[in-house]
């Protein structure tokens, strides 16, 4: 990666350095003196590097080290090698000097400073290395790739959420993945399936036909196999509707409050279950004579058998939740205007129920795909031709494909646009379609419909060379000298849905055939109005407009009753239990079936795991999170020393500086900088810092252990035990130091203290050396107090 010029200001106190990050965010970064940030520039280890440098170098008063009631301040801007030398120091807290002078080399601690030694950014393999330029998770990427890769300098004590973890950030309605399969692993499959519901009311649904971006994202993906969780999630569905009682209650308080939810789809079930669940009188309008939406009307039973859809129907109405069905929006009384009038709320999650047809000459002669699956779905007769040709690459194409397959149809096949490695049905959906026999035609549009006295006999059809332009738009080519005719007596269209507005003008605003929303709320530009998913043009897929249905339900909750927004969830200090059986090779269970020879268009093609499948699948999941270490050599000293921080902003205890963060290991904003840092009174206590490391010019530690504790005859009081570098914060071990307290220093004692610090330890593949050494120099230090006697 080619290095930019980097512009490079010193500034002459705190506040103008806060002033240019202010006016610089994300753009600027802060060099204290020490070689970290340089080198990573140097190494190119970020895919953006800063533009602007300011330099506290030139600050004065930063760097003193002073004498002061109660205690020592040291400027954030002191030298390690100032604090190394310093006699106040190396009298009174030894194991600062320690820490100090255990960094690297003379010519390093010369420059590096206090504060910039506590603020570095995350020790990692893969955080650091110059040939590794991918963003790991604490960069902004996706995963910690550590975790099933070379992890040898690693946490030993478990992960850190620095971010959701990815299964869970790659699912729309954000399900809480890692939590449910943790309970999973210890069979508690009723904790598992109320985590599941906080966010998806409809598992049974989407464990069957979703999108499955979780596993797309799941750390496992590039390493063996993905975690089959939509299977996982489908068992779940599945025992939540076996147990509706318990999953599906009416909610405890009623608010008196009507919500008016037209279009019984997955946004509108959706949206229905979350405002039923704060006590909203919930009532859904359905055209049709049963709920569901398209997932009744379109999705084939072969992939969604309706008895399904009716049980989670069911399930809604236990909980209180009111259908009327037969009940078109515009039709007769019912108006937006008569739902508005006798609700105080109103979502409009309407669906797209209008075919989109091919601009061809002779278009008259070709069928629509979705009202072909839709009379089959009304056991309309349906009349399937011999030779069948589908327009289309996307699922609902694939439906039509097989459901005239299995309708009789002698040959089917596919023609799309798109290229099949860039098809938008799923490969699961396609493995389907090859599995009935249907052909598939990549890279062709129709052209010219062929027919013989007003009779189809097929499709000619053009080969497409690009379908998008270069700002990914639709915008598909063609080269006319290749050409190619598919004899077909049906053709049957398949290109993507239109909604039927008419209802909505000219109350609300509409622009390009879809309702105008707000992009976070999702308000309408009518008071009291809300919409989402298809009609909005805002959702792509089942589990797409479902998350419209939930996020849109928290805005109408507040419209209704001002409800107050959620606290943002901590990130970077709540640790993960990482799953050490995951981290090996190993294969995902395969999705059972019926036999090929018996599939149908009403039966189910796929069936359920069993519990034991389960339970291996969640086995399977890492519980991912990052495993990077911090790696100040000075935050275990200060911690142990009960320093305390201040900062342009507030004071914190040392303790509380820490926390695994992107690009970061405190909890400074982006423009708070450390000022100084108090040491209390210090009355006479044992101290040692002790530091594992490959070889002494290397500033990283392997392990570090920071000790202080007072010694009254032979007996340890107000011990305090910190290590460093064996966790994405240092670790102080608290039930060590209880352990420890009151009793007199002996070898015996020295064992005992080592083997529990270790027995929480959750090592990697290839870092199980780290939990000895931990044990070697907790021994080694208490050790050193008994022989100090």
């Amino acid at each position: 990666m080619k290095i930019q010029p980097i512009q490079y200001i010193p500034a002459e106190d705190l506040s103008s350095a806060r002033k240019l990050l202010k006016e610089n965010l994300g753009r600027a970064k802060v060099l204290a003196g020490g070689t970290d940030l340089l080198g990573g520039m140097k190494d190119a280890i970020h895919a953006q590097q800063p533009e602007l440098l300011i330099g506290l170098k030139a600050v004065k008063g930063q760097g003193d080290i002073q004498e002061e009631a109660g205690g020592v301040s040291l400027g954030a801007l002191t030298t390690l090698a100032e604090i190394a030398r310093n006699p106040l120091i190396k009298a009174r807290y030894p194991l600062l000097a320690q820490a100090a002078v255990s960094v690297a080399s003379p010519q390093i601690r010369n420059v590096a400073t206090l504060a910039g030694n506590l603020c570095q950014e995350p020790r990692c393999w893969y955080y650091r290395n110059p040939e590794n330029h991918f963003n790991c998770l604490r960069k902004g990427g996706r995963w910690c790739d550590a975790l099933f890769a070379e992890n040898r300098y690693h946490s030993i004590y478990g992960g850190m959420c620095v971010e959701a973890a990815p299964c869970k950030r790659g699912c729309p309605i954000h399900n809480n993945i890692p939590d449910y399969m943790e309970k999973l692993r210890g069979q508690d499959v009723a904790a598992a399936t109320e985590i599941l519901l906080r966010t998806n009311p409809l598992a049974a649904i989407t464990g069957r036909i979703c999108s499955h971006n979780c596993q797309s994202e799941c750390n496992r993906h590039d390493f063996d196999e993905s975690v089959a969780i939509r299977d996982v999630e489908r068992y779940l569905g599945d025992y939540s509707l076996e147990h509706v009682s318990t999953y599906y209650p009416a909610p405890a308080k009623e608010s008196g409050k009507t919500v008016a939810i037209v279009g019984s789809g997955p946004a509108g079930l959706t949206a229905a279950f979350f405002m039923r669940r704060q006590g909203h009188i919930v009532t859904v309008y359905e055209q049709m004579a049963e709920a569901g939406g398209m997932l009744t009307y379109s999705i084939p039973g072969y992939r969604l058998p309706k008895e399904v859809v009716q049980k989670q129907v069911r399930a809604l109405e236990q909980m209180g939740i009111r259908f009327v069905y037969n009940a078109k929006i515009g039709a007769g009384d019912l108006s937006l205007e008569s739902l508005k009038a006798s609700h105080d709320v109103v979502f409009l999650g309407t669906g797209l129920w209008n075919s989109r047809k091919l601009k061809l000459e002779k278009g008259e002669l070709l069928d629509s795909g979705l009202e072909f699956l839709l009379n089959v779905q009304l056991k309309k007769p349906t009349p399937v031709g011999k030779r069948v040709l589908v327009i289309g690459g996307g699922s609902v194409a694939v439906d039509v494909a097989i459901t005239a397959k299995r309708l009789g149809a002698a040959h089917v096949s596919m023609a799309c646009l798109e290229s099949l490695d860039i098809m938008p049905a799923l490969p699961e959906d396609l493995e389907m379609a090859h599995a009935d026999g249907i052909e598939i035609l990549p890279s062709w549009g129709p052209d010219r419909v062929l027919e013989k006295n007003g009779t189809l006999t097929g499709i000619e059809l053009v080969r497409c060379t690009s379908v998008f332009n270069k700002d990914h738009r639709f915008a598909p080519t063609f080269d006319p000298a290749e050409k190619k005719i598919v004899e077909a007596d049906q053709v049957l269209v398949a290109i993507g849905q239109a909604a039927d507005l008419s209802y909505a003008e000219p109350l609300l605003q509409v622009e390009r055939g879809l309702l105008v929303v707000d992009k976070v709320s999702r308000a309408t530009n009518l008071v009291g109005v809300f919409a989402g998913g298809d009609a909005t043009g805002r959702a792509v897929n089942i589990v797409q407009a479902m998350a419209e249905g939930a996020e849109t339900s928290v805005f109408m909750d507040r419209y209704l009753v001002a409800t107050p927004e959620p606290a943002a969830e901590e990130k970077g200090k709540k640790f993960l239990k990482i799953n050490a059986a995951a981290l090996t090779t190993s294969q995902a269970a395969v999705t059972p079936q019926t036999p090929v020879v018996e599939h149908d268009l009403q039966r189910g093609d796929f069936l359920t795991f069993t519990p034991e499948t389960v339970t291996q699948e969640a086995l399977r999941c890492a519980n991912c999170g990052c495993v990077a270490v911090s790696c100040s050599d000075l935050a275990p000293a200060l911690i142990t020393l009960d320093a305390t921080i201040k900062t342009t902003e507030r004071t914190l205890p040392a303790a509380e500086l820490f926390a695994a963060r992107e690009s970061s290991t405190t909890v400074l904003a982006s423009d708070e900088l450390i000022e100084s840092i108090h040491l209390p009174a210090e009355a006479g206590s044992r101290q040692t810092y002790l530091k594992f490391r490959i070889r002494n010019s290397i500033d990283f530690p392997i392990v570090s252990l920071a000790l202080r504790a007072s010694v009254e005859g032979k007996s340890l009081h107000n011990v305090r035990v910190v290590l460093g570098a064996v966790a994405p914060v240092p670790m102080r071990m608290q039930e060590v130091e209880t352990f420890l307290e009151g009793k007199p220093l002996s070898d015996a004692l020295a064992a005992d203290a080592a083997a529990l610090a270790v027995r929480a330890t959750q090592p990697l593949a290839r870092n199980k050396a780290k939990v000895q050494v931990v044990k070697a120099l907790i021994a080694k230090a208490l050790r050193s107090f008994e022989q100090a006697e």
